[in-house]
């Protein structure tokens, strides 16, 4: 894609590696693409629990999404200014002394780990990190890996995020971002450094770890190679980026205050900004930009999925998974509270609040007059329960009211889940235009490294694409909040069975 802009405005390039693709995207000052691209990266998965990519990928991936925006710049590639990443976050790849790496990475939804979380994790580990013991942080996965591939771990030279192997081939600078080594759980983030207490919990030495800049700060310049294949006339200096999530609430301009963004996405995040560190389980708290902030969020590993789940498996095969008009509209013909189906979304186990791995999702309450429609509503609904759980915690701890969400993500383009989640939150949900928000982010974080007089909280405000809001319905809301009170009773009753169902 390629749209013009005045030809005095300098230009970012963004990119977000994502778990899917690379996305590339040339961005001006006021947010408006002017190029993008995207590469396809492929998903394995070695056996139960497993999931593991080709670095190289990542590398590959990013290169030929940055050449395709780039080219379709034309001579608007000599207004490109810098370039920032984000990425998937809490993944890793172990690489030899050349950078190369010695075994496929470890994604950050693979859940080998269980017995290291359940052995390791601890509140002293969440003090430090800002993580609750979870599937996500690499920590648990690292430690896996210090006692089932000792050797290998032991002879890595490097052990990287994204960001930190895509920074080294990009410069040559074995340099990362704060917010971006943030996710492998072994900062102490108060202090954002390495924790030694934390490599030594996960048996990682420093010396195999990068040096940290914050976020929004120049790492160095493209070797002049890279620029060439990119096809920059010249180097650009590599911004120092942050993870996806939080990419994401910069995005969205999420930088203060009474707004938080929701990724309605494969996994449902919701984050707010915050100007002090804090840690409680009802949340994960992570490095923000600028430096010295932090962002805290609530996770769901489920929902979009869930969706998608549903439909392939439950819906009409003609759209082999793909949204379904005509169930959509079933689904909305269903009164709120699917007459009385209830759904706990625990599909993937329960992180916010309660993170418990043997947790698995329930539908309660069905009797003769249910259909489909009735189960694929709910599991909306289900989804927009958990949101309010997530919402009532993080308030509770913060003393803070979130009184906007700007939505992103494939479910935020469901008028029917979007109106579900506005009426049992009961907060308006303001849409966010496009769909690279993180790589937006990244963009911000580009601008405000790059030009002179920018910084990030005015770059997000300049650079956000935001859109309709969709605004709660009294009558609706009054009817969930009843049935909230019923459904945040199913989990704690069922915990114990959980567990047994996990022992058997």
């Amino acid at each position: 894609m390629h749209a013009t802009t005045p030809p005095s405005e300098p230009l970012v390039l963004a990119v977000d590696c994502s778990t899917t693709a690379a996305k590339a995207v040339a961005l001006d000052g006021s947010g408006q693409v002017a190029a993008s691209a995207v590469r396809h990266l492929d998903l394995a998965r070695p056996g139960p629990s497993r999931h593991e990519q080709d670095a190289g990928q990542w590398w590959s991936a990013t290169v030929g999404a940055l050449a395709e925006a780039v080219a379709a710049l034309g001579a608007d590639a000599a207004r490109v200014t810098a370039v920032s990443v984000t990425h998937q976050r809490e993944s890793f790849v172990c690489l030899d002394a050349g950078g190369r790496p010695l075994r496929p990475a470890i994604l950050w939804l693979d859940s080998r780990a269980d017995r290291e979380i359940a052995e390791l994790g601890s509140d002293r580990v969440r003090e430090v990190s800002g993580k609750p013991p979870d599937v996500t942080p690499a920590i648990y996965k690292i430690a896996w890996m210090s006692r089932h591939e000792p050797e290998l771990l032991r002879s890595a030279v490097r052990v990287a995020e994204v960001h930190a192997y895509l920074a080294a081939r990009l410069t040559g600078r074995w340099v990362t971002s704060v917010g971006s080594a943030d996710s492998l759980g072994l900062l102490d983030l108060r202090a954002g450094d390495w924790s030694p207490e934390l490599l030594e919990l996960a048996g990682v030495r420093r010396d195999q770890l990068p040096d940290l800049v914050p976020p929004g700060t120049p790492i160095g310049p493209l070797l002049p190679e890279v620029a060439a294949a990119i096809g920059l006339p010249s180097p650009v200096p590599l911004i120092a980026g942050i993870g996806d999530g939080q990419a994401a609430g910069l995005g969205a301009d999420v930088t203060g205050p009474g707004a938080g963004y929701l990724n309605l996405g494969t996994s449902m995040v919701m984050g707010v900004a915050a100007a002090d560190y804090a840690t409680s389980p009802a949340f994960r708290t992570l490095a923000g930009a600028p430096s010295g902030t932090f962002v805290l969020e609530t996770i769901l590993n489920a929902a979009a999925y869930l969706t998608g789940w549903f439909r392939r498996e439950f819906g009409d095969p003609a759209h082999g998974g793909a949204l379904d008009p005509a169930l959509e509209a079933a689904a909305e013909a269903v009164p709120p509270g699917c007459e009385g189906l209830l759904t706990v979304p625990y599909w993937n186990c329960a992180q916010t609040p309660y993170w418990d791995t043997a947790a698995r999702g329930v539908t309660l309450g069905w009797h003769g007059g249910h259909t489909r429609a009735h189960l694929y509503r709910s599991l909306m609904e289900g989804v927009a329960f958990e949101l309010r759980l997530h919402l009532e915690g993080l308030e509770a701890v913060t003393g803070t009211r979130v009184d906007v969400l700007r939505a992103m993500g494939g479910g935020s383009r469901s008028p029917l889940w979007t109106r579900i989640v506005a009426d049992i939150t009961g907060r308006p949900l303001r849409l966010c235009h496009g769909e690279e928000i993180s790589a937006r982010g990244a963009g911000i974080l580009a601008w405000a490294g790059a030009v002179p007089g920018a910084d990030v909280a005015s770059a997000a405000a300049r650079m956000a694409s935001l859109g309709d809001t969709v605004v709660p319905r009294p009558e609706h809301t009054a009817k969930y909040e009843r049935l909230f009170t019923v459904q945040r009773q199913i989990y704690p009753r069922l915990r114990e069975v959980f567990a047994e169902l996990a022992r058997s």
